[in-house]
């Protein structure tokens, strides 16, 4: 896949976090074989704790990540 994923948009501050429900709702309404968390570019650990816990966790997970 050519177009960066949410993860790489996010962690590279081209979006901010909010976009995750944009995203996710545009997922929902397309073709794709991918899995939701294939699409945002999340490993299993992070689609867990945003599952689990909530947006709030992974937004903190994934700004640990940051540059």
């Amino acid at each position: 896949m050519s177009e960066k994923t949410f993860k790489e948009k996010y962690l590279a501050g081209e979006i901010e976090f909010d976009e995750i429900h944009r995203l996710t709702s545009q997922w929902g309404f397309s073709d794709t074989t991918m899995t939701l968390r294939e699409y945002l570019g999340l490993n299993a650990d992070e689609e867990d704790v945003w599952i689990e816990d909530s947006d709030e966790a992974l937004q903190e997970m994934l700004d640990r990540q940051k540059k």
